[in-house]
């Protein structure tokens, strides 16, 4: 039986308990209302709202289903210095995000036979699969003290990119206060598979940018009508996965002596002026520094794919870097409410023109928010409007599921598949292997990402059509 929700504003639609101490708002279009069903996803956000500072709204967007702890698709904010920090609010694979690189390339100078071949000399470069470490030796051996204090910058340093490349990610690529001492053994151990993507979702995707929606905003950002675009999806792999399982079996064990109980063990929390809390966000901001670190290898590596593939100068291709925006982490930001911690789980923060944390480059324009679809389905460049302040300037960071993995491997044969990737190149060991990863497995990404442009929290500026992707098999979300 599906709860009633009730309309608030275009596309938002409020979910009221008695015993909610903030509202709890999730945004879906009259079409996704329609077939939402999302029952638990919405007790977890009413779970959130109980914990200890919350702000409210707690928000699900337009992509949101059940996860761990906090639905994905969810955005939490907390007063920084009452509320509480959650290592389950912020996920299993910290700053899991997107990068996207421009290219002066026309697509229809490429066929798909070098679409095939750009997708293998990236394979060769940047494994793929859950569990996969690093190609290089060296990788696998690097140096956590210098990427914790460097993020993205230590490697660009070392040669791996452009200098440029740094003003164009997110807090230019790396958080302060990363600590290494605050990630255990067990999490430190598994820091050796930089330049790889790994499982799940994530993908190196060579697209087209089939519809200009916003010349203007377009213009700037470099991407032109039907040119080739790159979106390289990936976090912090197992490194993130250790310091999220380690903190949330921390926080639950000490929530009694933190007074912190929380409702389940996936919102397990600790004040974030606590040791627990402080250690946390140390390990988290290493995460984070390493999955900066990780993209920036990756584009690197892409970049040297297109060069031997294209055997033209990298200058000719383009191949400059759009934005890099993370989707799965907890930073203090100050909003209407003061200064939070603002927890966001797949959502992807979107900061409007005139906001003073967009980089310079972005400042007249707000940056740049990366929305990817599901596999062989569109994508969507985005930037917040003045009003994204109502979700604490996120959006959604993809569809959104609508049927398990599970459900989806039992559902779909390889020919379905086929059938749904409609031509896409695909780089995979076997295709079979990525029937979870079905197109139809997930929600319509034009309904999804028209929620928020409905509501005027969003200005989409290009859609984007998958020519082939880099995929690897196994459950990493």
């Amino acid at each position: 039986m599906m709860v009633k929700l009730q309309s608030v504003a275009k596309n938002c639609y409020a979910y009221r308990r008695e015993d909610s101490p903030v509202a709890i708002h999730v945004y879906l279009s009259r079409e996704l209302l329609a077939a939402f069903t999302e029952n638990e996803a919405l007790e977890q956000l009413y779970n959130a709202s109980l914990l200890p500072g919350v702000v409210g709204p707690v928000i699900g967007m337009p992509d949101i289903h059940t996860g761990y702890g906090l639905p994905i698709g969810g955005v939490m904010a907390v007063d920084y210095k009452t509320g509480v920090v959650s290592a389950g609010a912020v996920g299993m694979d910290i700053n899991c995000g997107v990068r996207m690189l421009s290219t002066r390339i026309p697509a229809a100078a490429v066929d798909r036979d070098t679409i095939a071949r750009l997708l293998a000399a990236i394979a060769r470069r940047v494994p793929a699969g859950v569990g996969r470490g690093s190609q290089d030796s060296k990788l696998r051996r690097v140096d956590l003290e210098a990427v914790a204090a460097g993020g993205a910058a230590y490697f660009i340093g070392a040669g791996f990119g452009r200098r440029e490349d740094r003003e164009r990610i997110e807090d230019g690529g790396c958080l302060p206060g990363a600590d290494v001492a605050a990630a255990s053994k067990a999490a430190r151990e598994r820091a050796d598979q930089l330049a790889t993507i790994g499982g799940g979702n994530h993908f190196v995707e060579i697209g087209r940018i089939a519809t200009v929606l916003a010349p203007d905003l377009a213009a700037e950002f470099g991407l032109q009508q039907d040119c080739l675009s790159i979106l390289i999806h990936t976090g912090s792999r197992g490194l993130g996965h250790q310091i999220c399982t380690d903190y949330s079996n921390l926080m639950w064990s000490n929530a009694e002596q933190n007074g912190t109980p929380a409702p389940a063990k996936g919102l397990a929390c600790a004040p974030v002026s606590s040791r627990d809390g402080r250690n946390y966000l140390k390990a988290m901001a290493l995460a984070a520094n390493y999955a900066f670190a990780n993209r920036q290898l990756i584009t690197h590596f892409v970049r040297e794919a297109f060069v031997e593939v294209l055997k033209k100068p990298e200058e000719e291709l383009g191949l400059d870097l759009v934005y890099d925006v993370a989707h799965n982490i907890a930073k203090r930001e100050k909003h209407a409410a003061g200064w939070l911690l603002v927890h966001r789980k797949g959502a992807t923060r979107a900061l409007p023109a005139g906001h003073k944390d967009n980089p310079d480059c972005y400042l007249a324009t707000g940056h740049p928010a990366i929305i990817p679809g599901s596999m062989g389905t569109a994508s969507y460049v985005v930037i917040g409007t003045g009003a994204i302040h109502r979700t604490f300037c996120s959006v959604n960071h993809g569809a959104g599921r609508v049927m398990s993995r599970k459900k989806a491997r039992q559902e779909f044969s390889r020919e379905d598949l086929l059938t749904q990737l409609e031509g896409v190149v695909v780089a995979a060991r076997d295709i079979k292997f990525l029937k979870d990863e079905a197109p139809q497995a997930y929600k319509d990404i034009d309904a999804v990402v028209a929620t928020l442009a409905e509501a005027g929290l969003t200005r989409p500026v290009v859609r984007l059509h998958p020519l082939g992707v880099l995929k690897g098999e196994g459950d990493e979300a």
